[in-house]
């Protein structure tokens, strides 16, 4: 089960070595991307997620999210600071963590079933095993009965929804998610909030959310990081106190809200200023 929201850590650890014990750890991360011109993305970022923790990470377009977690997919080197894993360096070295970029990234040529399984084939599961254990799965992702479909037969929720059942399919403790419901319409979004929770819960692995949206932040994760124009860096970390499962119905209470303008004055206090860039 996930750890209590309101516990909390430093949000700027000093060392690397303070972030072992943290399923999830940034220590002094800077990056620039080479130009020309050079592009700095991320200025000195510093979080942490524990064991079973939903984190979400905020803030505007171009400030360095999808980057943060391409770090975390070992897809991408640092140009300073420390990238950890369960306290295991993964800077530059891939498969330690299962991996959703933004859309659903399905294969036109193989079926619901071979989607599904392909992140498991991939960690080394052979397909026989890979399959024995998606089969029990399609049920809870909405899924069963389409097992054999082609992704164009599939509704945008359910394509979203088989793209997610990969990335839980991958046996690694950490689920990176980049805008999983970002293509959806607010009716299916919403209805993924309350699913997305039920599947979290039930499988207690550690996740790192990238979203836009402030409300779905809130209504997913224990802990919101709320981050600056680019150069990124982390303004405020937001515990969510908040009991579960939350819906759009919860949007409207008094936590709920003066949590929303916490995060809305971070990020707003962030604007970058008149001639600069963001």
């Amino acid at each position: 089960m996930p750890h209590s929201p309101t516990a909390s850590f430093p949000t700027r650890p000093p060392a690397a070595a303070e972030a072992r014990g943290a399923a999830l750890a940034f220590a002094g991360v800077r990056h620039t991307y080479a130009g020309p011109p050079p592009v700095e993305a991320l200025a000195e970022v510093s979080l942490q997620a524990a064991g079973g923790e939903f984190a979400a990470l905020i803030g505007p377009s171009g400030c360095g999210k999808s980057t943060i977690l391409r770090m975390f997919a070992g897809l991408l080197r640092p140009t300073a600071g420390a990238v950890a894993i369960g306290g295991e360096d993964v800077a530059g070295r891939p498969g330690r963590a299962a991996y959703m970029p933004q859309g659903s990234a399905l294969l036109p040529w193989r079926r619901v079933r071979d989607n599904a399984v392909l992140g498991a084939e991939v960690a080394g599961l052979s397909r026989q095993e890979a399959h024995a254990r998606a089969g029990p799965l399609f049920a809870r992702f909405g899924l069963s009965g389409f097992e054999h479909s082609w992704p164009w037969q599939l509704s945008g929720g359910m394509r979203q929804r088989l793209a997610l059942l990969r990335t839980f399919l991958t046996p690694k403790p950490v689920l990176l998610l980049d805008e999983p419901l970002g293509a959806l319409d607010a009716i299916t979004r919403r209805a993924m909030h309350g699913w997305l929770q039920d599947v979290w819960r039930s499988d207690g692995r550690t996740v790192l959310l990238v979203t836009h949206d402030v409300e779905e932040a809130l209504i997913l994760a224990d802990t919101v990081h709320v981050m600056s124009p680019r150069p990124g860096r982390i303004v405020e970390r937001i515990a969510v106190p908040l009991p579960r499962p939350r819906t759009s119905r919860d949007t409207t209470a008094s936590g709920f809200v003066a949590l929303k303008a916490r995060v809305l004055a971070a990020l707003e206090n962030e604007e970058p200023h008149a001639g600069q860039t963001g």
